[in-house]
């Protein structure tokens, strides 16, 4: 028991710092017109809050299981369903960015026509759009499944509870796993094009290439975490049966696997690295006037105290 405390102490830090980090770089994002009206920075503002929603909705959920807080079934199926299609949201965004690469470095000449803020507001819908088909097809199902007055009842809310037929969950891994497939095809496919340009190109722009091989790499392997992500649930299922503790040390790990820190690619990218440290240094200055402001207020107070203390002290010695 005093394990799982730590383990659970130990991921509200994770979670948090990943959170406040999150938050930052949502915020240098729309301080600067260049980043709201380019392809790339926007497509990473959506993974941003992506990933910033569906780590608070997990944790969140994690403190109700860890606590024994229990709500509607209603209200926790459309937590789950939300969260579902935020698992696909994440990894989508990041194929969507390689293949904004592959086209910015393969094919310049369609960029500018191809990645305008109008075209990836409509690719933005489009991953909404795919994200959502896993749960139109579970949701129905599962509606079928459960009789009306479930969805009143106050249970303590958990992913897994959507699942009532074992071949639901065959069916969820098979879409899921179509779908990894397709991305991963899709990003080692822009890895290999920008790979061949980087032959071809003349010294001068292999340092510009050089850059997108290595973000493309960067989107591959938080796919990869993505993907471990996504497996974790039915490995869990499959424990939980076997183990307890093995399933809390496994459901702890997907917490710490999921902290993925997306401030390794805003400080690769030069314009948004430069906002960055600024509003970085302006928030440390904020931190440092509001201490020291607080610091002066508590030792003027503890003056003001000690003279008064000593005011009395005197007219009690008078008297």
């Amino acid at each position: 028991m005093q394990q799982i405390k730590e383990q659970v102490f130990v991921v509200q830090v994770l979670v948090g710092i990943f959170l406040y980090v999150n938050s930052f770089l949502i915020f240098t994002f729309f301080q600067k017109q260049i980043f709201y009206t380019t392809t790339r920075y926007i497509l990473f503002a959506h993974s941003l809050i992506c990933d910033w929603v569906f780590l608070f909705m997990t944790d969140l959920l994690l403190l109700f299981t860890y606590f024994l807080v229990t709500m509607p079934a209603g209200l926790c199926v459309l937590i789950c369903v939300i969260m579902i299609i935020l698992t696909f949201s994440t990894p989508l965004t990041l194929t969507a960015m390689s293949v904004e690469r592959y086209v910015a470095i393969c094919l310049p000449l369609r960029h500018a026509e191809l990645c305008i803020p109008h075209r990836a507001g409509v690719c933005i819908l489009i991953i909404q759009a795919l994200s959502i088909i896993q749960s139109v097809i579970v949701l129905p199902i599962f509606i079928a499944s459960v009789p009306l007055s479930f969805f009143s009842t106050q249970r303590i809310c958990s992913v897994e509870m959507i699942v009532v037929h074992k071949w639901q969950s065959h069916l969820k891994s098979a879409s899921a796993q179509f779908y990894f497939l397709v991305m991963s095809v899709a990003i080692i496919f822009t890895y290999v094009k920008i790979m061949e340009a980087a032959k071809m190109a003349s010294t001068k722009n292999k340092q510009s290439i050089s850059k997108g091989l290595k973000t493309v790499i960067l989107h591959g392997f938080q796919l990869c975490l993505s993907l471990i992500q996504l497996w974790f649930p039915f490995v869990e299922v499959a424990v939980m049966d076997i183990s307890l503790g093995i399933y809390v040390k496994l459901r702890y790990f997907d917490y710490v696997v999921g902290v993925r820190c997306p401030l390794i690619y805003g400080l690769r990218d030069h314009h948004f690295c430069i906002v960055l440290k600024y509003y970085l240094v302006k928030c440390f200055h904020c931190v440092v006037i509001i201490i020291m402001s607080l610091i002066f207020f508590d030792l003027a107070h503890c003056i003001a105290a000690d003279g008064t203390l000593s005011h009395s002290q005197n007219i009690s010695v008078v008297f």
